[in-house]
Protein backbone atom coordinates (compact mmCIF):
# COMPACT_ATOMS: atom_id res chain seq x y z
CA UNK A 1 0.00 0.00 0.00
CA UNK A 2 3.01 2.19 0.21
CA UNK A 3 3.08 2.24 -3.39
CA UNK A 4 -0.33 3.31 -3.73
CA UNK A 5 -0.58 5.97 -0.95
CA UNK A 6 2.90 7.46 -3.07
CA UNK A 7 1.18 7.71 -6.33
CA UNK A 8 -1.98 8.98 -4.84
CA UNK A 9 -0.15 11.73 -3.29
CA UNK A 10 1.69 12.29 -6.63
CA UNK A 11 -0.92 12.69 -8.12
CA UNK A 12 -3.05 15.01 -5.97
CA UNK A 13 0.19 17.20 -5.73
CA UNK A 14 0.00 17.32 -9.63
CA UNK A 15 -3.81 18.20 -9.38
CA UNK A 16 -3.17 20.98 -6.75
CA UNK A 17 -0.28 22.86 -8.64
CA UNK A 18 -2.37 22.57 -11.68
CA UNK A 19 -5.19 24.22 -9.79
CA UNK A 20 -3.36 26.65 -8.34
CA UNK A 21 -1.66 27.99 -11.88
CA UNK A 22 -5.00 28.07 -13.62
CA UNK A 23 -6.28 30.29 -10.65
CA UNK A 24 -3.08 32.43 -11.33
CA UNK A 25 -3.06 32.12 -15.24
CA UNK A 26 -0.27 32.52 -17.27
CA UNK A 27 0.77 35.97 -17.97
CA UNK A 28 3.30 35.19 -20.36
CA UNK A 29 3.06 36.10 -24.33
CA UNK A 30 5.05 35.14 -27.13
CA UNK A 31 6.29 38.15 -28.80
CA UNK A 32 5.06 37.35 -32.14
CA UNK A 33 1.59 37.09 -30.45
CA UNK A 34 2.62 40.79 -28.98
CA UNK A 35 2.98 41.94 -32.49
CA UNK A 36 0.43 40.48 -34.08
CA UNK A 37 -2.00 41.93 -31.18
CA UNK A 38 -0.35 45.51 -31.49
CA UNK A 39 -0.95 44.97 -35.54
CA UNK A 40 -4.38 44.36 -35.43
CA UNK A 41 -5.14 47.12 -32.53
CA UNK A 42 -3.15 49.52 -34.84
CA UNK A 43 -5.27 48.42 -37.78
CA UNK A 44 -8.72 48.79 -35.65
CA UNK A 45 -7.95 52.31 -34.78
CA UNK A 46 -7.13 52.91 -38.45
CA UNK A 47 -10.32 51.83 -39.63
CA UNK A 48 -12.10 53.22 -37.02
CA UNK A 49 -11.15 56.63 -37.72
CA UNK A 50 -11.59 56.21 -41.37
CA UNK A 51 -15.05 54.91 -40.62
CA UNK A 52 -15.64 58.23 -39.07
CA UNK A 53 -14.62 60.25 -42.06
CA UNK A 54 -16.59 57.85 -44.14
CA UNK A 55 -19.46 58.76 -41.77
CA UNK A 56 -18.75 62.37 -41.69
CA UNK A 57 -18.73 62.65 -45.83
CA UNK A 58 -21.95 60.70 -45.88
CA UNK A 59 -23.56 63.11 -43.76
CA UNK A 60 -22.05 66.11 -45.64
CA UNK A 61 -23.46 64.57 -48.74
CA UNK A 62 -26.82 64.01 -47.72
CA UNK A 63 -26.76 67.93 -46.72
CA UNK A 64 -25.86 68.32 -50.28
CA UNK A 65 -28.38 66.44 -51.56
CA UNK A 66 -31.16 67.80 -49.64
CA UNK A 67 -30.16 71.23 -50.81
CA UNK A 68 -29.79 70.22 -54.40
CA UNK A 69 -33.04 68.44 -54.09
CA UNK A 70 -34.92 71.61 -52.92
CA UNK A 71 -33.33 73.74 -55.40
CA UNK A 72 -34.66 70.98 -58.31
CA UNK A 73 -38.21 71.71 -56.48
CA UNK A 74 -37.61 75.01 -56.52
CA UNK A 75 -36.65 75.33 -59.77
CA UNK A 76 -39.49 72.76 -61.13
CA UNK A 77 -42.24 75.03 -59.59
CA UNK A 78 -40.85 78.11 -61.63
CA UNK A 79 -40.56 75.97 -64.49
CA UNK A 80 -44.60 75.17 -63.80
CA UNK A 81 -45.37 78.67 -63.42
CA UNK A 82 -43.18 80.10 -66.21
CA UNK A 83 -45.06 77.12 -68.54
CA UNK A 84 -48.33 78.83 -67.49
CA UNK A 85 -47.78 82.08 -68.14
CA UNK A 86 -46.30 81.38 -71.61
CA UNK A 87 -49.76 79.12 -71.99
CA UNK A 88 -51.20 82.59 -70.91
CA UNK A 89 -49.25 84.98 -73.27
CA UNK A 90 -49.81 82.31 -76.01
CA UNK A 91 -53.69 82.04 -75.66
CA UNK A 92 -53.21 86.34 -75.04
CA UNK A 93 -51.82 86.60 -78.98
CA UNK A 94 -54.02 84.39 -80.26
CA UNK A 95 -56.79 86.35 -79.73
CA UNK A 96 -55.58 89.54 -80.33
CA UNK A 97 -54.18 88.15 -83.70
CA UNK A 98 -58.30 87.31 -84.30
CA UNK A 99 -59.13 90.43 -83.06
CA UNK A 100 -56.88 91.73 -85.61
CA UNK A 101 -57.61 89.95 -88.61
CA UNK A 102 -61.53 89.84 -87.79
CA UNK A 103 -61.23 93.82 -87.99
CA UNK A 104 -59.12 93.42 -90.94
CA UNK A 105 -61.22 91.65 -93.12
CA UNK A 106 -64.44 93.68 -91.69
CA UNK A 107 -63.20 96.97 -93.56
CA UNK A 108 -63.39 97.50 -97.12
CA UNK A 109 -60.49 97.69 -98.70
CA UNK A 110 -59.13 101.34 -98.96
CA UNK A 111 -56.39 102.72 -100.17
CA UNK A 112 -54.42 105.91 -98.25
CA UNK A 113 -54.20 108.69 -100.91
CA UNK A 114 -52.16 110.99 -99.84
CA UNK A 115 -53.88 114.47 -99.57
CA UNK A 116 -52.81 117.52 -101.37
CA UNK A 117 -52.38 120.27 -99.70
CA UNK A 118 -53.43 123.30 -100.13
CA UNK A 119 -51.48 126.40 -100.14
CA UNK A 120 -52.71 129.21 -98.49
CA UNK A 121 -50.60 132.30 -101.01
CA UNK A 122 -51.18 134.26 -97.92
CA UNK A 123 -49.21 131.92 -96.08
CA UNK A 124 -46.36 132.36 -98.53
CA UNK A 125 -43.35 134.46 -97.06
CA UNK A 126 -41.04 136.04 -99.56
CA UNK A 127 -37.14 134.18 -99.24
CA UNK A 128 -35.53 136.54 -96.56
CA UNK A 129 -38.36 138.09 -94.73
CA UNK A 130 -39.72 136.28 -91.24
CA UNK A 131 -43.45 134.70 -90.96
CA UNK A 132 -45.42 137.05 -88.76
CA UNK A 133 -47.12 134.54 -86.69
CA UNK A 134 -50.59 134.50 -86.03
CA UNK A 135 -50.02 135.40 -82.03
CA UNK A 136 -47.83 138.55 -83.15
CA UNK A 137 -43.97 138.73 -81.92
CA UNK A 138 -42.97 138.41 -78.29
CA UNK A 139 -40.01 140.41 -77.60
Amino acid sequence: MTMSSHSIRGVYTVFGCGLILSLVGCDYWPPALQAQIEQMRSETQTLTMEKAQLQAQVSDLSKAKLEVQSQMDELSRMNREKTAMIMSLQKQLDVVRAKTLKSMSSKPAKRKTPAKSKINPASKVPPGKKAASKWGSVR
